[in-house]
């Protein structure tokens, strides 16, 4: 599937077009973290991702801001993950077209093991169906292009983390929280990720960006488990830069997910103008 097709999906017009353009960059390699030793906040911060599965399921809120040229853009989210099934839902609140004729409908986004399915965005698609991508073919892996970075990848994110201070305990939610501040490699995390659909997600990734480092605040609680995550990309095009700021907040653990994948007579799957 190629690149255009997924933003005609989503209906972002020019803010789309802009990070799809830049997300061909070639990705730099990565040579291997530095041996911490027994660096507690690393190991911390690369076994979140453990910690997420272990929890079971949540409920989620993320945003995503884009800022390049003096124009700044920010798209939220919200839904609920079972990370044990490895599935979950967003509701994704998109920003007004320049010319400010697109419906206050959100975009329903479904993810499953190396694929996304989207409803209510695409010229020509019926108002029923979903589309479907494959996140692997999408150049950044999908970190940024869907508008939101789904709870599973940003803290997979983490197995790649090069460095990580303790910033010592904050409140998040009326909870105390440790934060954590550091940088995080794709490569790595492509690496050491525990599963084929994540592992060519995020090797997908490492050929879209400029560079793979990312640096990322971490917010866990007494136990390890995630609460937030904060991730910095940076993207180029040509002489300019894409900031894109993407957090996952993280709350109510434990609540009963109903995800279902659309069914295949529920996609559709003609081509997108």
């Amino acid at each position: 599937m190629v690149v255009r097709r997924r933003t005609a999906a989503l209906g972002w017009g020019g803010l789309l077009a802009l990070v799809l353009a830049v997300s061909g960059c070639t990705g730099t390699g990565a040579a291997a973290p530095e041996a911490r030793g027994g660096n507690d906040p690393l190991a911390a911060v690369r076994q979140a991702a453990d910690r997420l599965t272990d929890s079971g399921s949540s409920r989620a809120r993320t945003a995503m801001r884009m800022a390049s040229g003096g124009t700044e853009v920010t798209i939220e989210g919200e839904g609920a993950f079972d990370y044990a099934r490895g599935l979950g839902e967003l509701s994704v609140s998109l920003p007004p077209d320049p010319g400010g004729d697109r419906g206050a409908e959100p975009v329903t986004e479904v993810f499953a093991p190396g694929e996304l399915f989207m409803k209510n965005r695409g010229a020509g698609v019926p108002p029923d169906k979903w589309v479907r991508v494959e996140v692997a073919g999408v150049p950044d892996g999908n970190l940024v292009t869907g508008g939101a970075t789904d709870p599973i990848t940003a803290f997979a994110l983490l197995r790649g983390a090069r460095s990580a201070d303790d910033l010592g305990l904050t409140e998040l939610g009326g909870e105390s929280v440790r934060h954590y501040r550091g940088v995080t490699d794709i490569a790595l995390a492509a690496e050491a990720a525990p599963s084929d659909p994540t592992r060519e997600q995020l090797t997908a990734a490492v050929a879209g960006f400029t560079r793979t480092e990312v640096p990322f605040d971490a917010y866990l609680d007494e136990a390890g488990t995630p609460r937030r995550v904060r991730h910095r990309f940076s993207l180029a095009q040509g002489l300019r830069s894409v900031e894109v700021t993407s957090t996952v907040t993280l709350h109510g653990f434990g609540v009963p997910v109903d995800v279902a994948l659309p069914e295949p007579g529920e996609v559709y799957w003609g081509a997108v103008a």
